[in-house]
């Protein structure tokens, strides 16, 4: 959108939102990383400059807690009881809008004018709407994408999908001439097919569908961007001195890996080492960079190997490598 158009609509008395502000400013990108790995729960911040005496939106819910911090004016805030509590991401308000917008004309539960350096709590799915006071109003809202029980849920079917699809009972064809149109001519088979993925369920292991939920909320955070060429020619020429940092914002865990080994799961991604490197992982990890030649428990030789693969693999990273010359 053009700048003109911009301030033809704020004047109108539209609000501008600057979307993604933790992937794009530098204080917002750690404020957010920290309070991410703080509560354990994605987040995202957002921010809404409204002219004076105009409304952002209409009475919503938003189905992510939110903290609104408010940056500069005046905003009068109205909070009202949820119509649906603990929506999830499938439950938007306006699939709800009659009832929200009846909801919202019953006796609010906050009522409050908020100063600059105030914050808000809106826990997801209470109702609320806010009106700029007297001058241009600017606050952030930081978005808190809540892990729940119904994501475990998803996690839990999906591993039962997998597995399921061994059944030869539950892969074999319903009988010719079926006639889909009449549920009584298929109640057996459904009867049947439910009677064994309770069965498969009964066989889902805790531990993985904890492992498939970690792996679906860390694919949710973005590391912080390399720098390709300057990694790729940076790893080229470590040399003992070379400091390798862990890639910012990059969720790692070390787990066992088979014959020994070491997994270390990093974002999406997983990595097998020796066991020979677990110490010098492990210390990477705790104090987030090192020198190659201080990673301890390796020979020297062995310290620029692992170093070397943990640049090329985008798990560490040198920082202010430049770009190779000609």
């Amino acid at each position: 959108m053009s700048s003109d158009s911009v301030l033809r609509l704020f004047a109108d008395g539209s609000t501008v939102v600057l979307q993604g502000l933790h992937r794009l400013w530098p204080p917002l990108i750690e404020f957010a990383d920290q309070l991410a790995a703080d509560l354990g729960h994605p987040t995202q911040v957002n921010a809404y400059v409204t002219p004076p005496s105009s409304r952002g939106f209409d009475p919503h819910y938003d189905v992510h807690d939110v903290f609104v911090l408010q940056v500069a004016g005046q905003k009068h805030w109205t909070i009202h009881e949820p119509v649906l509590r603990d929506p999830l991401r499938t439950q938007v308000w306006t699939d709800r809008r009659a009832e929200v917008a009846e909801a919202a004309t019953r006796e609010p539960v906050v009522d409050a004018v908020l100063e600059p350096g105030d914050v808000l709590y809106l826990p997801r799915g209470f109702l609320h709407s806010a009106t700029a006071l007297g001058e241009i109003s600017a606050h952030l809202t930081i978005g808190i994408h809540s892990v729940t029980r119904w994501g475990a849920a998803e996690a839990a079917l999906d591993l039962v999908r997998t597995l399921a699809a061994e059944d030869g009972a539950l892969r074999g064809s319903l009988p010719l001439g079926v006639d889909l149109a009449d549920p009584g001519s298929v109640r057996d088979d459904v009867v049947a097919v439910v009677d064994d993925l309770r069965e498969w369920l009964g066989r889902v292991d805790p531990d993985e569908v904890a492992e498939r939920l970690r792996a679906r909320t860390w694919a949710q955070v973005r590391p912080e961007p390399v720098a390709p060429l300057a990694q790729a020619g940076a790893a080229t020429a470590l040399t003992s001195d070379t400091v390798v940092r862990l890639r910012p914002r990059l969720r790692c865990r070390l787990g066992d890996g088979d014959d020994g080994q070491v997994v270390l799961v990093g974002g999406r991604r997983t990595h097998t080492f020796p066991a020979s490197a677990r110490p010098a992982l492990t210390e990477l990890l705790a104090v987030g960079e090192l020198k190659v030649g201080d990673l301890p428990g390796l020979e020297p030789d062995d310290q620029l190997t692992l170093a070397r693969r943990l640049v090329v693999e985008a798990v560490a990273v040198v920082p202010d490598a430049a770009v190779p010359g000609p």
